[in-house]
Protein backbone atom coordinates (compact mmCIF):
# COMPACT_ATOMS: atom_id res chain seq x y z
CA UNK A 1 0.00 0.00 0.00
CA UNK A 2 1.13 3.09 -1.17
CA UNK A 3 2.24 6.29 1.40
CA UNK A 4 -0.46 8.15 -0.01
CA UNK A 5 -3.02 5.61 0.35
CA UNK A 6 -2.11 5.35 3.91
CA UNK A 7 -2.59 9.35 4.15
CA UNK A 8 -6.26 9.29 3.14
CA UNK A 9 -7.01 6.06 5.09
CA UNK A 10 -6.10 8.05 8.22
CA UNK A 11 -7.89 11.06 6.85
CA UNK A 12 -11.06 9.06 6.66
CA UNK A 13 -11.24 8.16 9.71
CA UNK A 14 -9.73 10.82 11.73
CA UNK A 15 -9.57 14.46 11.51
CA UNK A 16 -6.65 16.25 10.52
CA UNK A 17 -5.83 17.53 14.22
CA UNK A 18 -6.71 14.12 15.75
CA UNK A 19 -4.46 12.34 13.51
CA UNK A 20 -1.57 14.40 14.06
CA UNK A 21 -2.14 14.23 18.24
CA UNK A 22 -2.58 10.24 17.54
CA UNK A 23 0.40 10.08 15.52
CA UNK A 24 2.88 12.39 18.18
CA UNK A 25 2.05 9.92 20.60
CA UNK A 26 3.45 6.79 18.72
CA UNK A 27 7.25 6.71 19.68
CA UNK A 28 8.79 6.98 15.82
CA UNK A 29 11.91 4.34 16.81
CA UNK A 30 12.34 1.80 14.41
CA UNK A 31 12.06 -1.02 17.54
CA UNK A 32 8.40 0.77 17.75
CA UNK A 33 7.67 0.67 14.17
CA UNK A 34 9.08 -2.94 14.45
CA UNK A 35 6.96 -4.28 17.02
CA UNK A 36 3.85 -2.26 15.52
CA UNK A 37 4.99 -4.41 11.86
CA UNK A 38 5.16 -7.37 13.80
CA UNK A 39 2.09 -7.15 15.74
CA UNK A 40 -0.24 -6.40 12.77
CA UNK A 41 1.78 -9.68 11.19
CA UNK A 42 0.93 -11.64 13.85
CA UNK A 43 -2.69 -10.55 14.07
CA UNK A 44 -3.87 -11.21 10.13
CA UNK A 45 -1.62 -14.48 10.88
CA UNK A 46 -4.44 -15.26 13.49
CA UNK A 47 -7.08 -14.61 11.02
CA UNK A 48 -6.00 -16.91 8.63
CA UNK A 49 -5.37 -19.82 10.77
CA UNK A 50 -8.02 -19.68 12.81
CA UNK A 51 -10.81 -17.96 10.90
CA UNK A 52 -9.44 -19.30 7.04
CA UNK A 53 -8.68 -22.45 8.17
CA UNK A 54 -12.53 -23.26 9.26
CA UNK A 55 -13.96 -22.80 5.69
CA UNK A 56 -11.61 -25.23 4.34
CA UNK A 57 -13.90 -27.95 6.69
CA UNK A 58 -16.78 -30.19 5.22
CA UNK A 59 -19.55 -27.57 5.85
CA UNK A 60 -16.98 -24.30 6.55
CA UNK A 61 -19.00 -22.10 4.18
CA UNK A 62 -22.29 -24.52 3.33
CA UNK A 63 -23.05 -23.83 7.58
CA UNK A 64 -21.42 -20.87 7.85
CA UNK A 65 -24.17 -18.19 7.54
CA UNK A 66 -21.73 -15.32 7.09
CA UNK A 67 -20.52 -16.86 4.20
CA UNK A 68 -22.20 -19.10 2.85
CA UNK A 69 -22.44 -19.12 -0.98
CA UNK A 70 -26.36 -18.72 -2.29
CA UNK A 71 -27.41 -18.96 -5.95
CA UNK A 72 -26.87 -15.77 -8.45
CA UNK A 73 -29.73 -14.05 -9.32
CA UNK A 74 -29.54 -15.57 -13.04
CA UNK A 75 -30.41 -19.08 -10.92
CA UNK A 76 -32.90 -18.10 -8.59
CA UNK A 77 -35.70 -19.17 -11.16
CA UNK A 78 -33.77 -22.22 -11.78
CA UNK A 79 -34.35 -23.13 -8.32
CA UNK A 80 -37.47 -22.04 -7.66
CA UNK A 81 -38.78 -23.91 -11.29
CA UNK A 82 -37.39 -26.86 -10.01
CA UNK A 83 -38.90 -26.81 -6.63
CA UNK A 84 -42.06 -26.50 -8.27
CA UNK A 85 -41.93 -29.94 -9.90
CA UNK A 86 -41.01 -31.91 -6.69
CA UNK A 87 -36.87 -31.35 -7.45
CA UNK A 88 -35.85 -29.71 -4.33
CA UNK A 89 -33.67 -32.43 -3.55
CA UNK A 90 -31.80 -31.67 -6.40
CA UNK A 91 -32.12 -27.95 -5.74
CA UNK A 92 -30.35 -28.57 -2.29
CA UNK A 93 -27.87 -30.99 -4.01
CA UNK A 94 -26.76 -27.90 -6.61
CA UNK A 95 -26.62 -25.22 -3.75
CA UNK A 96 -24.34 -27.67 -0.98
CA UNK A 97 -22.58 -28.19 -4.38
CA UNK A 98 -21.39 -24.86 -4.91
CA UNK A 99 -20.24 -24.74 -0.97
CA UNK A 100 -18.56 -27.50 -1.24
CA UNK A 101 -16.38 -26.46 -4.46
CA UNK A 102 -15.35 -22.97 -2.60
CA UNK A 103 -14.64 -25.03 0.35
CA UNK A 104 -11.85 -27.09 -1.51
CA UNK A 105 -10.40 -24.13 -2.93
CA UNK A 106 -9.81 -22.14 0.03
CA UNK A 107 -7.35 -24.36 0.44
CA UNK A 108 -5.05 -22.75 -1.88
CA UNK A 109 -5.24 -19.77 0.04
CA UNK A 110 -2.98 -19.61 2.72
CA UNK A 111 0.51 -19.59 0.72
CA UNK A 112 -0.75 -16.61 -1.17
CA UNK A 113 -2.01 -15.07 2.54
CA UNK A 114 1.52 -15.37 4.20
CA UNK A 115 3.57 -13.84 1.59
CA UNK A 116 1.27 -10.33 1.37
CA UNK A 117 1.73 -10.60 4.94
CA UNK A 118 5.53 -11.15 5.00
CA UNK A 119 5.52 -7.97 2.32
CA UNK A 120 3.78 -5.36 4.89
CA UNK A 121 6.00 -2.74 5.65
CA UNK A 122 6.70 -0.61 9.07
CA UNK A 123 4.94 2.22 7.09
CA UNK A 124 2.11 0.05 6.01
CA UNK A 125 1.61 -1.15 9.35
CA UNK A 126 1.53 2.24 10.95
CA UNK A 127 -1.47 3.60 8.58
CA UNK A 128 -3.02 0.07 9.18
CA UNK A 129 -2.75 0.31 12.97
CA UNK A 130 -4.58 3.84 13.23
CA UNK A 131 -7.34 2.54 10.82
CA UNK A 132 -10.98 1.04 10.43
CA UNK A 133 -11.56 -2.31 12.27
CA UNK A 134 -10.45 -4.19 9.43
CA UNK A 135 -8.02 -2.14 8.05
CA UNK A 136 -5.78 -4.84 7.90
CA UNK A 137 -7.95 -7.26 6.17
CA UNK A 138 -8.21 -4.50 2.99
CA UNK A 139 -4.83 -3.90 3.18
CA UNK A 140 -4.62 -8.22 2.34
CA UNK A 141 -7.25 -7.99 0.48
CA UNK A 142 -5.96 -5.24 -1.86
CA UNK A 143 -2.40 -6.91 -1.99
CA UNK A 144 -3.95 -10.39 -2.70
CA UNK A 145 -6.86 -10.18 -4.50
CA UNK A 146 -5.11 -10.55 -8.20
CA UNK A 147 -3.21 -13.34 -7.12
CA UNK A 148 -6.20 -14.90 -5.35
CA UNK A 149 -8.41 -14.71 -8.53
CA UNK A 150 -5.90 -16.39 -10.62
CA UNK A 151 -5.20 -19.02 -7.96
CA UNK A 152 -8.63 -20.21 -7.16
CA UNK A 153 -10.09 -19.65 -10.45
CA UNK A 154 -8.61 -22.96 -11.55
CA UNK A 155 -8.83 -24.57 -8.76
CA UNK A 156 -12.70 -24.19 -8.20
CA UNK A 157 -13.19 -25.72 -11.58
CA UNK A 158 -11.29 -28.86 -10.76
CA UNK A 159 -13.07 -28.72 -7.28
CA UNK A 160 -16.38 -28.71 -9.31
CA UNK A 161 -15.30 -31.86 -10.67
CA UNK A 162 -13.44 -33.29 -7.57
CA UNK A 163 -15.96 -32.70 -5.36
CA UNK A 164 -19.11 -33.53 -8.27
CA UNK A 165 -20.57 -30.50 -8.35
CA UNK A 166 -19.99 -30.34 -11.99
CA UNK A 167 -22.07 -33.27 -12.49
CA UNK A 168 -25.03 -32.07 -10.76
CA UNK A 169 -25.37 -28.77 -11.98
CA UNK A 170 -25.05 -29.96 -15.51
CA UNK A 171 -27.90 -32.13 -14.28
CA UNK A 172 -29.63 -29.19 -13.01
CA UNK A 173 -29.38 -27.11 -16.03
CA UNK A 174 -30.35 -29.33 -18.23
CA UNK A 175 -33.54 -30.60 -16.74
CA UNK A 176 -34.28 -26.60 -15.88
CA UNK A 177 -33.91 -25.58 -19.83
CA UNK A 178 -35.95 -28.73 -21.00
CA UNK A 179 -38.92 -27.04 -19.01
CA UNK A 180 -41.55 -25.41 -21.31
CA UNK A 181 -41.40 -21.96 -21.92
CA UNK A 182 -38.44 -21.01 -19.65
CA UNK A 183 -35.42 -18.94 -20.67
CA UNK A 184 -32.46 -21.13 -21.00
CA UNK A 185 -29.53 -20.44 -18.50
CA UNK A 186 -25.78 -21.38 -19.15
CA UNK A 187 -24.22 -19.41 -15.90
CA UNK A 188 -20.62 -18.91 -15.52
CA UNK A 189 -20.37 -20.73 -11.99
CA UNK A 190 -16.61 -21.51 -12.57
CA UNK A 191 -16.62 -17.43 -11.99
CA UNK A 192 -19.03 -16.57 -9.63
CA UNK A 193 -17.93 -18.81 -6.92
CA UNK A 194 -14.48 -17.69 -7.27
CA UNK A 195 -15.47 -14.44 -6.04
CA UNK A 196 -17.86 -15.74 -3.20
CA UNK A 197 -15.20 -17.79 -2.01
CA UNK A 198 -12.49 -14.93 -1.96
CA UNK A 199 -15.06 -12.42 -0.30
CA UNK A 200 -15.78 -15.80 2.30
CA UNK A 201 -12.43 -15.73 3.04
CA UNK A 202 -12.03 -11.61 3.63
CA UNK A 203 -15.09 -11.86 5.90
CA UNK A 204 -13.53 -14.39 7.93
CA UNK A 205 -10.22 -12.63 8.44
CA UNK A 206 -12.48 -9.13 9.48
CA UNK A 207 -13.96 -11.23 12.45
CA UNK A 208 -10.64 -12.27 13.67
CA UNK A 209 -9.13 -8.25 13.68
CA UNK A 210 -12.44 -6.84 14.41
CA UNK A 211 -12.12 -9.24 17.63
CA UNK A 212 -8.24 -8.01 18.38
CA UNK A 213 -9.03 -4.53 17.95
CA UNK A 214 -11.81 -4.92 20.33
CA UNK A 215 -11.59 -7.26 22.56
CA UNK A 216 -8.43 -6.81 25.14
CA UNK A 217 -9.04 -10.82 26.24
CA UNK A 218 -8.51 -11.61 22.15
CA UNK A 219 -4.78 -10.45 22.61
CA UNK A 220 -2.51 -13.74 22.97
CA UNK A 221 0.49 -12.12 23.11
CA UNK A 222 2.59 -9.48 24.80
CA UNK A 223 3.34 -8.05 21.29
CA UNK A 224 -0.28 -8.19 20.46
CA UNK A 225 -1.08 -6.67 24.24
CA UNK A 226 1.30 -3.68 22.97
CA UNK A 227 0.65 -3.11 19.88
CA UNK A 228 -2.62 -2.21 20.07
CA UNK A 229 -2.73 -0.45 23.67
CA UNK A 230 -1.37 1.55 20.93
CA UNK A 231 -4.27 1.88 18.42
CA UNK A 232 -6.81 2.21 22.04
CA UNK A 233 -5.29 5.47 22.53
CA UNK A 234 -6.71 7.07 19.47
Amino acid sequence: MKKGALVLLLLFFVSCAEMHQVLSQIPQTTSTGLDISAGLKEALNNGITKQVSKLTATDGFYKNAAVKILLPAELQKVDTGLRKIGLSSLADEGLKALNRAAEDAVKEATPIFVSAVKNMTITDARGILLGSESAATSYLQNSTSTALYAKFNPVVKNSFSKVGADKVWTNIITKYNSLPLVSKVNPDLNDYVTNQAMNGVFKMIAVEEKEIRTNINARTSVLLQRVFAIQDKK
